[in-house]
């Protein structure tokens, strides 16, 4: 019998062990929308939620600024402008 892929063989991850990490910046209505969503979704499947201001961070304002809100899921990029709540909750793993 043949040896089965280590990357096949991984079960789902929680979604209690994820993080979801919202990047924008104050006043930005896009973004006041995506954390109303991402605190829904995190808040009931039980993963971690932070966010970090594009006004405050120099590399993440040159790297995001067009895009904001952009979500993560454990540091990569998941979506940016809109999350879809569908979307995030099946990333999430629920």
């Amino acid at each position: 019998m043949g040896r089965v892929s280590p990357l096949l063989r991984r079960a789902p991850k929680n979604p209690a062990d994820r993080t979801v990490t919202l990047i924008g910046k104050p006043g930005c209505h896009l973004c006041d929308d995506a954390r109303e969503t991402i605190l829904r979704v995190a808040g009931e499947l039980g993963a971690s939620f932070e966010e970090q201001d594009i006004t405050q961070d120099a590399e993440l304002h040159r790297k995001y600024a067009e895009q904001i809100p952009v979500t993560l899921i454990d540091g990569r990029q998941h979506d940016f402008w809109r999350v879809d709540e569908r979307r995030l909750r099946t990333a999430l793993g629920a």
